[in-house]
This record gives C-alpha cells, sequence and structure tokens, in this order.
C-alpha cells in the first residue's frame, strides 16, 4: 500500500489551514450522511451542536475524537481524510468496514473552535474535566464511552512548535502516548497494547519523518481523559500533530497523521501487533522543550553602554482576526539559550541591532528589527 498515493486520492480538499469550525465541516458532514451515519449528541456551553460520525459494522469498536481543544485542528482534517478512504468503496475500505466499527467525533468543543482557544466558552480545558465532568462537552465524550464500550480510544490533539524530538535538533512532527492508568506508570495488558500499536505506527513513520516522532511524558494525571480512559481498561492512545519544517498551516502533518490512521487499523486488522514492544517504545524520543519559531545569532547590543554579542529568540503567536489565523512573531527573550533551536535560525555574524523603540529585545515586542540598520526584520523575516 502506497500512503502517499492514498493521502492524495482521499485527501478531503474543502477543508485546509489551521482555523476549522463547523462552519467548515457541517457541509462536509452533510455530504458524508449517505446513510444517516451523521448525529448530533449534544450541545456545547453556547448551544452549538456536537457531531458525532459512525460508519462500519465490524466487531472491533474504535472511539475518536477531535478538537477536545478547540485550536487544535490538525488532526480533525486527517480524521476527514481517513474518513473519505472508508467511503472510497475500495478493497481496503471494505475490510476496515467489514473489520471496525468507527465512532468519530470531529470537533468535540466547537466552541473553542469558533473562538480559537484551548478551552472551552467557560475557559474550561476539557482535558482536565474527566473526572469532575462539569462541562457539558466533557459528559458527551464520557456519554459515548459508557454506550459505544470501545476497544480502542484514540485521543486527537496537536502540539506546539516548541517540542522537539529529544535534543537532536528535529522537530517532534508527530508525537504518541500510551497514558498511564495509574501513579506508579505500571504497564498492564491494556497499556502494553496501546504500546504495541505506537510502536507499529513508528515504524511506518520512520520511514517517512526519521527521527521526528516523539513520545509524550506518561506521569498519570487521572483528570486526563486519556488516563482516565486507560484506568477504565480501554487501551488508549494520545496522538499530537506537531511542527514539521515551514508547514505552519499543518498540511504536511496532516499527512503523517493520516499515514498513522491507516497504519494502526491496518496492524489491527492484520493481528499484526507484536506481544511486547516496550523497549523499542521507550526508544522514541521524548518531548523535549528545545525549539523556538526564531533564533538570532551573534547579535551585537549595547547593554548599558556595552557593546555585548549575544543571540535572542523569538515566537510566533496565533491570533485570530477576522476569521483568520495571524502568526504575528513576537521576541521572547535574549541571552546564551544553549540547547535551543530555531525553526528559523539566523546567524548576524555581529551585525548591530535597534528597533524603533532601542538597541536592545525586549520580551513581547513585535519581532520588527534592524541589524546594522541596512537589514530589515518584519514580524520575525527579512524583508523582501
Amino acid at each position: 500500500m502506497n500512503l502517499e498515493e492514498l493521502f492524495n486520492q482521499y485527501k478531503e480538499q474543502s477543508i485546509s489551514g489551521r482555523y476549522l469550525t463547523l462552519d467548515h465541516i457541517e457541509p462536509l458532514l452533510n455530504k458524508l450522511n449517505t446513510n444517516n451515519q451523521v448525529s448530533v449528541i449534544g450541545q456545547s456551553v453556547l448551544g452549538l451542536p456536537i457531531y458525532s460520525y459512525q460508519i462500519g459494522t465490524g466487531s472491533i469498536r474504535v472511539y475518536l475524537w477531535s478538537q477536545m481543544h478547540g485550536n487544535e485542528s490538525t488532526t480533525t482534517k486527517a480524521l476527514f481524510d481517513f474518513i473519505n478512504v472508508l467511503n472510497s468503496g475500495s478493497k481496503f475500505a471494505e475490510k476496515m468496514l467489514n473489520t471496525f466499527t468507527f465512532y468519530s467525533i470531529p470537533i468535540l468543543n466547537p466552541d473553542g473552535a469558533k473562538l480559537y482557544t484551548r478551552e472551552n466558552a467557560n475557559k474550561i480545558d476539557l482535558n482536565r474535566d474527566s473526572q469532575n465532568l462539569t462541562q457539558p462537552e466533557s459528559n458527551v465524550l464520557r456519554d459515548v464511552f459508557e454506550s459505544f464500550k470501545p476497544h480502542f480510544c484514540f485521543n486527537l490533539h496537536d502540539q506546539r512548535t516548541i517540542f522537539g524530538a529529544g535534543e537532536t535538533g528535529k522537530p517532534a512532527t508527530v508525537s504518541f502516548l500510551a497514558p498511564s492508568y495509574n501513579e506508579e506508570r505500571e504497564i498492564n495488558e491494556n497499556r502494553l497494547t496501546a504500546i504495541n500499536l505506537i510502536a507499529g505506527i513508528n515504524d511506518e513513520l520512520q520511514k517517512h519523518i526519521p527521527g521526528q516522532v516523539g513520545r509524550f511524558d506518561d506521569s498519570f494525571n487521572i483528570n486526563c481523559i486519556g488516563d482516565t480512559f486507560q484506568f477504565l481498561g480501554v487501551p488508549t492512545i494520545l496522538f499530537e500533530a506537531g511542527h514539521y519544517a515551514g508547514d505552519y498551516d499543518r498540511e504536511i502533518t496532516r499527512k503523517f497523521i493520516f499515514f498513522s490512521l491507516i497504519t494502526a487499523f491496518k496492524l489491527i486488522s492484520e493481528n499484526d501487533l507484536v506481544d511486547n514492544r516496550i523497549n523499542d517504545y521507550l526508544n522514541i524520543s521524548q518531548n523535549k522543550v528545545v525549539f523556538y519559531d526564531f533564533m538570532y545569532k551573534n547579535i551585537k547590543i549595547n547593554y548599558d553602554g556595552i557593546e555585548i554579542i549575544t543571540n535572542f529568540v523569538a515566537q510566533y503567536k496565533e491570533e485570530l482576526i477576522e476569521n483568520k489565523i495571524h502568526f504575528n512573531a513576537y521576541i521572547v527573550e535574549a541571552g546564551e539559550l544553549e540547547n535551543y533551536f530555531g525553526h528559523y535560525e539566523y546567524d548576524a555574524k555581529g551585525a548591530i541591532y535597534s528597533d524603533d523603540h532601542g538597541n536592545f529585545p525586549k520580551s513581547n515586542q513585535k519581532a520588527d528589527f534592524y541589524l546594522n540598520k541596512n537589514t530589515k526584520f518584519v514580524n520575525g523575516l527579512i524583508k523582501s
């Protein structure tokens, strides 16, 4: 199976970019609702519908949900790409539908999606509400879990550009976690199933993005939904869509999430999960906070009348303006910044820093500045 060809053939062209709301997916759901696969299973805090999409008649029940955090849309795009495969009429699709019953919630947090926030409209992180269940969206997710009784749970998220795969200088383009089910982070049969599946997915991804797969921290937090579902006895996998060089719209990362979904279900359907791959799982580089969006090296600045050579970094803030995400770069800090990397790095070779406010890169200031008065940077990049 050529995953690249499969993705190019079934990529859902009607959705793209980072800002994905019900307005974008409702026409798509209407098109896909050929046999009552779509249902409204609840409402958000602000009264927006929460949709599910169920397909397949197989005995293995898989529960997938995306945009629990409203500003994490990459996995939603990949989910619809995968749904297109399931509706393709191919032999692979037929096998998937006969083997599995898929129950997906494309946007669990429609208010957060519209506002482009991590939290819901009550400013609650739904991924810290799995025990108290104070929010309507949390209750929808849990009610489906109780009634659908899944054999696998796929918890689909995005992660920030700050994460690298270990300290290798490579971004964590896709990261995974088999969440812990207790404080001791022990491995029981259910968690081992998730571990083995991640190891199998990693085997495939290493062919495409070698060294760019990360393993998320497995500290136990029962308030997190993945930890709760693992605790309740269902193999659960956290997916984190991360950064690929230059891909701030995450259209390339989307492809690798799609590859991961296809690979996971192929492995399960073929019963091709090795008994114990704990060591392979632990050999996946752990996510480390080692990246900034911009790093400027060997900058000359005047600090209290003394000229020094230093480095500074800047980071994008994703700001929703008139229903469009704008990536606005702000300076974070200056200093040696050892063991950190930039997705964009610029060696100033001793050029003198200045901006419209002074001669020192101040934190929270827009990344608009000059080097040697003649090289102008706007929003972090050299102005052509």
